[in-house]
């Protein structure tokens, strides 16, 4: 499955799914030489695209008549919440074959993956019989709710794509250009902070300090995983005092909290428990 994800072109219709509410793409990815390139065109409202080419996007709004150009990050993909190689079934997860299915006109296999806990979502993964390639995925809560669901409509695998393909829909004369003008920093570094209660199966992944674009001091940025499910931690310091506070879009929890003269914000495609719960334990050595 991973293998087929970075490497195979495929054009196609996705219907994205985020608690109840459903938006249509039309996606495009090419691969060429080792580049990248894709397209994603919003089928409703305002008829948003973004074309990627290697590390560069850009955003376009036909309503608007600009086209923003930004640094690829891999944070938005359609795919950022599938396993990675590192995940350990048997501790804090299950796998199990559900059954053969058909998605997209396709031969499938639908996959479970169940948390042993609450403190990670399950999920299911139809992989095409013949390639692997996920042609559906959901993100399912305890209860057996479905928070997030991506579906392939009608998909051509390792199809020949045309230049033409990946091109602008509309002309973009007359729009007006925007750069981006500030990018994150990110440097990484040995840092002075732990998680004392961190649920088992989460392992730190990486360290770093980030200067984020408008912020006045840099922010330490840790990232927890368990091979599936990421928690991102940033703590800055503040000047005054800020209340915890929950929040949510999808499946994607936040949890934000002051401990002395640092604020300290957990967010991640886990139960609401989770954030909560890690950052409510970090403590400074």
């Amino acid at each position: 499955m991973s293998h087929a994800v970075q490497n195979m072109s495929y054009a196609g219709t996705v219907i994205r799914t985020r608690r109840g509410e459903a938006e249509a793409l039309k996606i495009v990815r090419k691969i060429d030489d080792g580049v990248v390139s894709e397209k994603m065109t919003v089928q409703e409202g305002n008829s948003l695209e973004i074309i990627r080419k290697g590390d560069e996007v850009h955003c376009i709004l036909p309503d608007t008549k600009s086209v923003l150009v930004e640094s690829w990050d891999n944070q938005g993909t359609l795919f950022s919440m599938l396993p990675s190689r590192d995940i350990r079934f048997g501790n804090e997860y299950d796998l199990s074959i559900v059954r053969e299915d058909r998605v997209a006109g396709r031969k499938a296999v639908l996959l479970a993956i169940r948390p042993h806990d609450e403190f990670r979502f399950g999920h299911r993964l139809w992989l095409d019989r013949s390639t692997a390639f996920p042609l559906r995925t959901e993100l399912i809560d305890g209860d057996g709710t479905i928070l997030e669901q991506i579906k392939f409509a009608d998909i051509n695998l390792d199809s020949e794509i045309s230049a033409e393909a990946l091109s602008p829909s509309v002309s973009l004369e007359n729009f007006t250009w925007y750069a981006e003008t500030a990018k994150r920093v990110e440097i990484d570094m040995e840092i002075d902070w732990d998680c004392d209660d961190l649920p088992a199966g989460f392992r730190v992944v990486s360290t770093k300090t980030e200067q984020l674009p408008g912020a006045d001091a840099p922010v330490t940025h840790i990232l927890y995983s368990d091979g599936l499910a990421t928690v991102s931690v940033f703590i800055g310091q503040v000047r005054k005092k800020k209340l915890a506070r929950r929040s949510n879009v999808g499946g994607s929890n936040a949890y934000s909290m002051q401990l002395a003269d640092y604020q300290i914000t957990a967010i991640g495609e886990v139960p609401a428990a989770t954030v909560q719960r890690i950052a409510s334990s970090m403590r400074q050595r």
